[in-house]
C-alpha cells in the first residue's frame, strides 16, 4: 500500500487537497513529522499566503532539511501554488526572503502591464489554459503532463510567479496579458503547479491522479 503525505505548512486549507487525494487513495496523512515525510511514497507540498511566513513555519518545525533530504531519497514531491514557489532560492515578496533552494531561480511579482500596454489585475484569479512546453523532456514526469489538453482550464490565484534559471525545467506556461508565466515546473523529484489542481474540477483531479501513479 502506498503512503501519501501532505506536508502541514501551517498556512493552507489542506482539507480540500486531502479530500481530493482521498478520491484515489485513502492512505493520506497530514503531518510535520520528518520521519513520516521521509518514509512516504508521494508527498504533497501545498502553500497559501506569505512566502516568508511559511518558510518561518517550515524552519520552526525543522522541515527545511527534511524537504532537502527528499531529493536524496528521490521521493516524488508535488508543490502547489506557494508550495512550488518555496522550492526556489528566494522571493521578492515583502523584500527578499530565502527559499528552500531546491530549484535554481527566484520568485518575482507578476507583471502589472500587458504586452498590449493594458493594466493587469493583481492578484491574478481565474481559469486559464496551460500550454505544454514541447521541448520539455523529463521521462520521470512525462506521465504527469501527458493528459493535459491545451483546451482545458485550471484555476490560478497568485500575485507572484517562479522564474527558473534553467528554462528547460518549465513544463508548461499560461498566458497572462501576453506574458508566458510558468504553470508547471519540474526538476529532479520535484514538480510544482502554480495553479490549484484540487480546485480545478475534473481535470485538476486528473493531475492529482497522474502524480499518484508516478513510479
Amino acid at each position: 500500500m502506498s503512503k501519501i503525505i501532505i506536508v502541514d505548512t501551517g498556512s493552507s486549507n489542506i482539507l480540500s487537497l486531502k479530500r481530493a487525494v482521498e478520491i484515489f487513495d485513502n492512505n493520506v496523512e497530514v503531518t510535520t513529522n520528518s520521519n513520516k515525510i521521509l518514509s512516504a511514497d508521494k508527498i504533497f507540498f501545498p502553500g497559501v499566503g506569505a512566502f516568508k511566513k511559511v518558510m518561518d513555519n517550515l524552519e520552526k518545525n525543522k522541515l527545511t532539511e527534511t524537504l532537502m533530504k527528499t531529493r536524496d531519497k528521490k521521493i516524488p514531491l508535488l508543490g502547489i501554488c506557494l508550495g512550488l514557489q518555496l522550492f526556489f532560492d528566494s522571493s521578492e515578496e515583502f523584500g527578499t526572503s530565502k527559499g528552500l533552494g531546491l530549484i535554481d531561480g527566484n520568485v518575482k511579482k507578476l507583471p502589472t502591464i500587458s504586452l498590449e500596454n493594458q493594466r493587469l489585475k493583481i492578484p491574478n484569479m481565474g481559469w486559464f489554459k496551460v500550454d505544454l512546453n514541447n521541448q520539455f523532456i523529463n521521462d520521470k514526469f512525462s506521465k504527469f503532463v501527458k493528459s493535459i489538453n491545451e483546451n482545458d482550464l485550471y484555476y490560478f490565484v497568485h500575485s507572484f510567479f517562479v522564474d527558473p534559471i534553467e528554462k528547460k525545467n518549465i513544463a508548461a506556461t499560461y498566458n497572462f496579458g501576453g506574458h508566458k508565466i510558468p504553470a508547471i515546473v519540474s526538476k529532479d523529484n520535484f514538480i510544482g503547479c502554480q495553479f490549484h489542481p484540487e480546485k480545478s474540477g475534473k481535470k485538476g483531479l486528473e493531475i492529482i491522479s497522474n502524480f499518484l501513479k508516478l513510479s
